[in-house]
């Protein structure tokens, strides 16, 4: 088993991880061990690209029409009068 050591950890974390620790019914040390693992784990699904991601997040919130796709247009500076 791999060991890791972290150093200059504020003490206000170290309370809390103990706190968390307690109400867990475990050591501080297993209970980093699972925040450290849940931290990792494949969650089994890929993530989209931006646009993607915010298509789902924004599906079904009953828009009339579509939102135009930007691609190909050219960018036009503002200007300032």
């Amino acid at each position: 088993m791999a060991q890791l050591i972290v150093r200059n950890l504020d003490e206000a974390i170290k309370r809390k991880l103990q706190r968390r620790a307690a109400r867990h019914g475990r050591s501080m040390e297993e209970e980093v061990r699972d925040i450290l693992r849940d931290a990792v784990k494949d969650r089994g699904r890929r993530r989209g690209g931006f646009g993607s991601e915010a298509v789902k997040l924004f599906r079904g919130i009953g828009l009339e029409k579509p939102i135009p796709e930007l691609r190909g247009y050219p960018v036009k500076p503002v200007k300032f009068d």
